[in-house]
């Protein structure tokens, strides 16, 4: 990592800085600021530059410097790679600051915690310039086991998904999006898609997808694709092994038909998709996760996009954590405090807002005339979800200018599910948890990613279950049962 060559340095400078401490220089050297490392991923670019991600740190910490008593080294990473690399910095203790989501395997939301790996914010977060930057609700979703580890990005704290259409093909071929109200709904459209030329008629984002468009029947409360087999079922309420329901099945026909037909490429089923392939004009139907101003769509792709809703909005118990930051469990006091003056600053601050998320003025990024944001940059790129508070961060060039007020609305406006609230406890059956999610790795992947052929589906599922079972799978859904049981008692 790019803070691995100023460790070294550190080490071997060490003698001199405790002399330039004795001799009064060890104030104007650090100016007595508390460093902390903030590490984040990035989904815009390939691959961030780290020179210019270098410049963005500079300038942060000069804006800075006189506000709060913190000093930042930022950590980059492509979002490809962040899951290893970041999991391998946070075992180092090099990381004090950490982007992370509950959708991320490994450092998710739903890791972190058992593995004791944040710090409990509850105490010395109250009263504080971040608390104060959103309302008590946001704190209240962001809660595990009823104590704040996590610090949300006000943004859509709530979950739904979008059928994704490139606009040029729109209009070429005249798709009335609105009619598309299924899955099987795209048929015709993957159709024209595919005749088209395009390498990916469909393209999933090497994205286990059940997950998502079955969200109206199912509250998938691990908030984890890996351990998508079991949910709840908000017909009855009750704890469900996805795989054996008709939902589990039908889908993963649909996916394999779809793959013999050509609408999805095996690459999605290898994994050799990119965050970037968005970004081409080699697909023609993807999917969004829906936000209150989906036209963030366009400039994130660099092309025009058109949604259509696939499934409704819904708030449960992970929904205000798919985007946030956590504390690690190696900082200090003086450390978690400084990583909350940071934030606090971050959240109510637009010109750090800004730098943070979009860069340099005039070299990343610059103003319309509007006062909007217009991205420029192939080295230093990201979007507010991943960032900062959407009340705070400045609209991106044809956003609307009242979007604070959007996500506001948005946000009231979900159901709510019948699990909102309750949270797995894994470690009764922990490797049997882990073991399951290999399984998934091995199975469930490739069926819903169409790299089962439609005529191997049942017998496919019924190894999916075998090999599940061999893991622990039946013990691991009784502990599911018996926890939910248990909670809504």
């Amino acid at each position: 990592m790019k803070k691995t060559m100023k460790k070294l340095l550190a080490a071997v400078l060490v003698g001199a800085m405790t002399v330039a401490m004795f001799t009064g220089c060890g104030k104007a050297a650090d100016d007595g600021l508390v460093t902390i490392n903030v590490t984040r991923a990035c989904f815009n670019l390939a691959a961030p530059d780290e020179a210019q991600v270098q410049k963005v740190e500079d300038a942060i910490n000069e804006y800075i410097k006189d506000k709060i008593n913190v000093r930042i080294e930022l950590n980059d990473l492509e979002s490809g790679s962040y899951t290893e690399k970041a999991n391998m910095a946070l075992n180092a203790n090099e990381i004090n600051l950490l982007w992370t989501a509950s959708w991320e395997s490994t450092i998710g939301t739903n890791d972190l915690v058992p593995k004791e790996a944040v710090y409990d914010l509850t105490e010395l977060i109250k009263g504080t310039t971040l608390y104060n930057s959103m309302d008590e609700g946001q704190w209240e979703a962001a809660k595990y086991d009823g104590k704040i580890y996590y610090i949300p990005v006000y943004k859509d704290n709530v979950e739904g998904y979008d059928f994704m259409f490139r606009k040029a093909l729109v209009d070429k071929y005249g798709w009335d999006v609105s009619s598309v109200k299924s899955l099987a709904d795209l048929e015709p459209m993957l159709a024209d898609a595919k005749a088209e030329g395009l390498k990916y008629p469909f393209l999933t984002q090497r994205t286990a997808m059940f997950y998502r468009w079955y969200i109206n029947d199912f509250d998938f409360f691990t908030a984890d694709v890996t351990a998508n087999w079991v949910s709840v079922d908000r017909a009855t309420n009750s704890v469900v092994n996805t795989i054996q329901t008709p939902q589990y099945k039908e889908f993963a026909t649909l996916m394999a038909k779809w793959a013999e037909a050509g609408y999805i490429s095996e690459d999605d089923v290898t994994k050799t998709t990119t965050d970037t392939t968005t970004q081409t004009q080699d697909w023609g139907i993807s999917w969004w996760t829906d936000i209150p101003v989906n036209e963030e769509a366009n400039a994130r792709y660099g092309q025009d996009v058109v949604m259509a809703p696939a499934t409704d909005r819904w708030a449960h118990s992970t929904s205000a954590l798919g985007s946030c930051y956590c504390v690690t469990a190696n900082s200090t006091e003086e450390q978690a405090k400084a990583c909350i003056d940071f934030m606090g600053l971050l959240y109510t601050d637009s010109k750090l807002a800004d730098m943070y998320t979009f860069g340099i003025e005039g070299e990343d990024f610059t103003y319309d005339a509007n006062g909007q944001v217009v991205q420029n940059s192939q080295k230093y790129n990201h979007s507010m979800w991943e960032s900062a508070s959407a009340t705070i961060v400045t609209p991106v060039q044809g956003e609307p200018a009242n979007k604070a007020e959007l996500y506001k609305a948005f946000n009231g406006g979900a159901n709510t599910s019948c699990a909102a609230g309750f949270r797995f406890d894994k470690k009764p059956v922990e490797a049997e948890f882990s073991a399951c999610q290999a399984v998934f790795d091995e199975y469930g992947f490739a069926l819903e990613n169409g790299g089962v052929a439609v005529a191997d589906i049942d017998a496919k599922i019924a190894e999916y279950q075998a090999a599940l079972d061999e893991a622990g799978y039946q013990k691991v859904l009784a502990e599911f049962q018996s926890q939910y049981d248990a909670w809504k008692k």
